[in-house]
This record gives structure tokens, C-alpha cells and sequence, in this order.
């Protein structure tokens, strides 16, 4: 099967970062492709860049359907145009929010997403109570922007260790879900260092991904 995972912001390398993730977990039958929007913001970081890398998006999903995809990720965890996605495709369309929500529920009753920037903390928290998981989850920000994750001289990794230890002692959180595509390359070490779950939305939206396809749905 082939799995088109679309980044909706135009920056190549978190591209390769998301693709990395999502072929760690990929069955080794399944075709990753991963595609950057030629249209669109740098990084999402709240609902203006939401709008605005929908259209990008867009074009990106039908081209990747006319070309053979059997399903479709979406690398934002704001889950970006999703609703959008799904009317337009004929095929199934992942969020990366909804996946890894979901995948956590079946492992936590309680749980914390770290997610980038203040102002990106609303609209994933909405997205929390929209699936059903708002009496089982919070919602943090570790104040650091999309790109600083990507800048090993940047205290950005610090801050979200730092995050998740606060989730996990005030919050009671049992699993710590990863409230960024960007941050899929950081998963391994942090579930060995807090030695809680730490779960990656890209991986969680392949898998599910694959298991529509060979459903045949």
C-alpha cells in the first residue's frame, strides 16, 4: 500500500523528520511518501496558520490521491484542514491529533499533551474536548516555536523535558502525547528518560492508516 504523509508547512526539513518517523513504524510492505506543501506558512502555530496552509494542503491531498495513494496523513497536529480533507479525498484521511489521541486512550486514562507555542494550546485543546477526551487530558505548552526543535543550540529541548516533567507531576499524566510533528525524532529518548508512553502522532496516524487500507475502507 502507498501512504502519502503531507506536511502542511513548507519547511523540507521537519518533512524529513516526519518521514523518518512515520517509515520507523511503516510495515515493510507500505510505501511512505512524504510531501511538503509548495504553498503555505513555515510552521503552524495557531489558527491563522492554520488558514492559510489549507489551501497548499489541499492541492497536495488530490494530487497524492490522483497519483495513487491508498491514504493520507496529515503531519499538523493541529490537525490542519482535516475536515476539509476528508470531503474532498476518497480515500481515508489521518489527523495526527485524532490518531494519537485515540491510540493513547487505549493505554492511559490520563494523559498530557506538550505542545509548542502558548498560542498553539487553544486550538489543540479544542481539538481535545472535539474528540472526546476532555475530561482525560491537558493540555501544555512548552513556549518554544515549531522551528527551534530542529536548532541543537536552542534550549527548546530543555523546555519540553522540562514541560513533560511538570505534566507528569501536576497533571498525574500516565502517557505524554507529542503536541508536534516536529517533535517525532525525540520520541525513543524521551520515553526512556521519563520511562512513562510517549506517543508520536505520526506513528500513530500510519499505523491506523494502514489498518483502514488493509480493511478496506
Amino acid at each position: 500500500m502507498k501512504i502519502a504523509v503531507i506536511n502542511p508547512n513548507t519547511t523540507a526539513s521537519m518533512t524529513a523528520t516526519i518521514a523518518d518517523a512515520a517509515r520507523r513504524v511503516a510495515h515493510a510492505g507500505t510505501e511512505i511518501v512524504a510531501i511538503t506543501s509548495s504553498m503555505g506558512p513555515v510552521s503552524i502555530e495557531g489558527y491563522y496558520d492554520e488558514v492559510f496552509a489549507v489551501p497548499g494542503l489541499l492541492v497536495e491531498i488530490a494530487k497524492a490521491e490522483r497519483e495513487g495513494a491508498d491514504a493520507i496523513v496529515i503531519a499538523c497536529f493541529d490537525d490542519t484542514g482535516l475536515d476539509a480533507a476528508r470531503a474532498l479525498a476518497g480515500i481515508p484521511v489521518i489527523g495526527i491529533c485524532e490518531a494519537a489521541l485515540s491510540t493513547t486512550s487505549f493505554i492511559a486514562q490520563r494523559f498530557s499533551v506538550v505542545t509548542t507555542m502558548e498560542r498553539s494550546r487553544l486550538p489543540v485543546e479544542h481539538l481535545v474536548y472535539r474528540y472526546g477526551m476532555g475530561s482525560r487530558c491537558k493540555v501544555r505548552a512548552a513556549d518554544v516555536p515549531v522551528l527551534s526543535l530542529e536548532d541543537p543550540n536552542s534550549n527548546a529541548r530543555d523546555r519540553l523535558r522540562s514541560e513533560i516533567s511538570a505534566a507528569l507531576k501536576d497533571d498525574r499524566a500516565e502517557a505524554i502525547v507529542l503536541g508536534c510533528a516536529g517533535m517525532a525524532d525525540l520520541t525513543a529518548a524521551l520515553r526512556q528518560e521519563f520511562g512513562v508512553p510517549v506517543i508520536d502522532g505520526v506513528a500513530a496516524a500510519v499505523k491506523q492508516a494502514e489498518s483502514l487500507v488493509a480493511q478496506g475502507l
